[in-house]
């Protein structure tokens, strides 16, 4: 059964998580992309009556249920917000699953406006670019721009309206792995008065997969144009060593220099990198670290 085939079977399927539960949205339409699962995770403690902050995370399908995912691997989302509100470290919060959609993912995630500025002779040799596996890594033409009106204008008022959230920047975030890590950034950066805040596990700044490639250098370009104000927003990268992470560092100590010219500082509380040392790039190692992350956003 393919990847895309495995995630079908399962659309429909009830989601079992260890606490709270999940309120699940098929096939939630939009005028921007295509249509996808929305998974919301509401804690056990949730009430109609109390305001939350929202955790936007990118592949939805693999955040909550290892026996509905592909590999058999989760995030562990719901174990470690609850551990962390039992010890009461973190603020009220639910979290927002968008799936993935399937063949279409690479270019929902690839930021637009870096890979826009880059030559028509750079961007086709990127379109020309193969997976690991030798399949294609776009799908078609990069669409990441149409991606994120589709969170901001379509599904974040939907989600404010349905439940009971705080709607302002310091109170929205955003997160992901990989290219989800990209486009979170990227999101940010977009729209800095509706994400307050971002977390950037294992963040693909490579964009396909060969680190020899004009990308890197156009994202860096634009994170020094676009980085929103330090003061006002929280910015969270980290990085492992092994498998497609061992690529990362060279990039990620570039962005981190960018980061302190724009006024960032660990000291300030406003960014943090870590790297892991002997860590993978698999939902496994981010699931042993999410509580890091969690608790730099949303820490009470």
């Amino acid at each position: 059964m393919t990847l895309f085939l495995f995630a079908s079977f399962f659309a429909n399927a009830q989601v079992n998580v260890s606490a709270g539960k999940v309120v699940r949205y098929q096939d939630f339409k939009s005028a921007f992309v295509d249509a996808r699962n929305v998974d919301v995770w509401l804690p056990a403690s949730y009430n109609k009556n109390k305001k939350n902050a929202v955790l936007y995370m990118h592949d939805g399908q693999m955040l909550f249920d290892s026996t509905q995912t592909w590999n058999k691997q989760e995030w562990g989302v719901d174990e470690t917000i609850t551990q962390l509100k039992t010890e009461n470290k973190i603020k009220d919060c639910i979290v927002v699953g968008i799936w993935n959609s399937g063949k279409n993912r690479h270019i929902d995630y690839f930021p637009q406006k870096p890979f826009e500025a880059l030559s028509r002779t750079e961007q086709d040799t990127l379109y020309a670019a193969n997976r690991l596996n030798g399949n294609s890594v776009f799908s078609v033409r990069v669409q990441s721009d149409n991606y994120l009106k589709f969170l901001v204008n379509e599904l974040k008022p939907f989600i404010d309206k349905n439940f009971s959230t705080y709607k302002t920047p310091d109170a929205t975030f955003i997160a992901g792995s990989s290219m989800g890590g990209l486009i979170s950034i990227y999101a940010l950066c977009e729209y800095p008065n509706v994400f307050g805040g971002t977390a950037c596990l294992s963040t693909h700044w490579p964009g396909i997969f060969k680190s020899d490639n004009p990308f890197p250098k156009a994202m860096q370009a634009y994170l020094k144009a676009n980085l929103p104000k330090a003061k006002n927003h929280k910015i969270y990268f980290d990085y492992g060593t092994e498998t497609l992470d061992a690529m990362y560092e060279p990039f990620q100590l570039q962005v981190d220099s960018i980061m302190i010219s724009k006024g960032y500082s660990f000291n300030h509380n406003n960014w943090k990198t870590q790297k892991f040392e002997g860590e993978n790039h698999s939902e496994v190692a981010w699931r042993r670290r999410l509580h890091i992350p969690l608790l730099f956003l949303l820490k009470k």
